[in-house]
């Protein structure tokens, strides 16, 4: 049996390599709301923003189910297995052909965007075909024609990101993000003046990032002597491999994104703004889930595909107990902070420029629904990677097929009276479907349980949490003070309950006996 505790991962400790990528993580998704906020004041909600988001996600959409999702989740078990079969040569010729396959493909699919705008933006947003918004749908078109170059850019980043990954890097692929913030950030505040209509600035503010993420990790390819030529060959086997792994991970790695787009597709039917309202709570929620469910899944993939070809399925059964109890300890807190506060969160982000309170208001129910799910959501991250990294891809395909057929029946089912919250209601109740569908059949497949230990350490937590929002409880101001009080009184006083909120959780689980050890592998 080979020993994986020479892995890069493992010899530098699971926790140290989260902790590498969550804080990465954190310094992207707080640019990010930065960079919401940045937008928010200057262009508002509704109108030419709901255009840009829209136009917007469907690059970032096929970027993550094609790259950061699928082609991930079946290329790193493949270069796992190519590393440990045939050393630095293997590795080399494996990104030499996949690069140049994944290029070609990524070519064809931004050059059919360009061409099929219109009806792309159609698609994406009947609703603005349906209530003869020409304006906004135009306006959706051209925005869509300036951002599709980024999918190619982004995606080609995300393949040198998988690769630094498995040697060891997480830091680079994690802080890559921030660049896309800092470019946003700056033209929508420089360039708005410059473009006609100003919303504009953003999508070219998008291409400049795109190439500049992917040049910022090059370098760490090189140093790792894998910086290699494309070459484009119609038999090679790991491209073959990968692309068959590929295949039915499209739909299950990324079934949270669909489900998302289709929130997206049925907002642009309902009230101006419904678009905007969900993006804003969406992208709060947002943050929790990168730096603990993503920065987990990010680290927690290489290891199982290590242990997995080392056939140590305890050690694969141990990571995958870690990767759940530092889910719950991270992620139930933020889940009940997010849900409890979310009116302050939303008010004293967003509340200022073009914003109105009443989209406070809306923002903040949607972020409420989302944050019942929020916990489902890291779940599916740390989950998911016990199949793929096994290369078995039919059992969550299949679960993510049901759990998107449910997202749309509880669609349908509650839009009608909960409009966009609804909508954000109907992704929580899928995403909890998709997580316990992925832990039952990982107990029947892998003997994975959930053991007493996990069950006293929940226990515990949600003991905790519940402590926690007694204090929060004391503490908020009345609702009238979120709409009539300054940017600077609701910063205050918002940093006061999130700082009050964190110490009092921490001093919770420790009064209930949670010590540092038990998150370290």
């Amino acid at each position: 049996m080979v020993n994986t505790n020479n892995s890069p991962s493992t010899r530098k400790g699971l926790f140290r390599s989260t902790v590498a990528v969550g804080v990465g993580t954190l310094s992207s998704r707080v640019l990010g709301l930065v960079r919401d906020v940045v937008i928010g004041h200057i262009f508002g909600a509704g109108g030419q923003v709901d255009a840009f988001l829209i136009a917007f996600k469907i690059p970032n959409f096929l970027r993550r189910l094609f790259a950061e999702g699928a082609f991930s989740q079946a290329f790193i078990p493949v270069l796992a297995e190519v590393k440990k079969e045939s050393g630095l040569s293997g590795v080399r010729d494996l990104m030499a052909h996949i690069s140049a396959w994944l290029g070609l493909w990524l070519l064809l699919v931004t050059t059919l965007l360009i061409v099929l705008a219109p009806y792309v933006a159609i698609i994406f947003a009947p609703g603005f075909w349906y209530h003869g918004d020409l304006v906004k749908l135009a306006q959706t078109t051209a925005t869509i024609r300036l951002v599709s170059p980024y999918l190619f850019f982004i995606s080609m980043t995300a393949l040198c990101g998988a690769v630094l990954n498995t040697y060891g890097n997480f830091a680079i692929p994690a802080f890559t993000p921030v660049l896309l913030n800092v470019c946003l950030i700056f033209f929508a505040v420089f360039g708005s003046s410059w473009f006609e209509p100003p919303i504009q600035s953003l999508a070219i503010a998008v291409l400049v990032a795109g190439l500049a993420q992917l040049l910022f990790q090059q370098p760490s390819l090189y140093r790792l002597n894998v910086f290699v030529r494309p070459k484009l060959s119609f038999q090679h086997d790991g491209v073959r491999k990968v692309a068959r792994l590929m295949v039915p991970a499209l739909l299950g790695v990324s079934v949270s994104q669909i489900n998302l787009l289709l929130d997206t597709v049925l907002a642009s039917l309902l009230v101006d703004g419904s678009v905007s309202w969900l993006y804003y709570s969406d992208r709060l929620s947002e943050l929790p889930l990168g730096v603990i469910g993503i920065a987990i899944a990010t680290v927690v993939l290489p290891v199982l595909s290590n242990t997995h070809m080392a056939q140590d399925s305890d050690q694969f059964r141990a990571t995958l107990g870690w990767a759940i109890k530092l889910v719950v300890f991270l992620g139930l807190p933020a889940s009940a902070a997010l849900f409890y506060l979310s009116e302050p969160l939303i008010a004293t982000i967003f509340y200022h420029g073009e914003m109105d309170f009443h989209s406070v208001e809306m923002s903040s129910l949607s972020l409420r629904a989302y944050s019942l799910g929020l916990l489902a959501f890291m779940l599916i991250k740390v989950l998911a990677p016990g199949f793929y990294s096994r290369q078995e891809m039919k059992t969550p395909v299949k679960i993510a097929i049901w759990s998107m057929i449910l997202n749309m029946v509880f669609n349908l089912m509650l839009v009608y009276w909960l409009k966009h919250v609804g909508l954000a209601l109907a992704t929580a109740l899928s995403a909890w479907f998709n997580a316990g569908a992925l832990y039952w059949f990982l107990r029947r497949d892998m003997k994975f349980y959930v053991g007493r230990d996990i069950r006293a350490f929940l226990l515990r937590v949600l003991l905790a949490c519940a402590v926690m929002i007694g204090f929060l409880y004391l503490l908020l101001p009345a609702p009238l003070f979120w709409q009539t009080q300054s940017i600077y009184a609701r910063v205050y006083a918002v940093s006061g309950m999130v700082c009050v909120g964190i110490c009092v959780y921490f001093a919770a689980v420790w009064a209930f006996g949670i010590r540092f050890h038990h998150l370290k592998r």
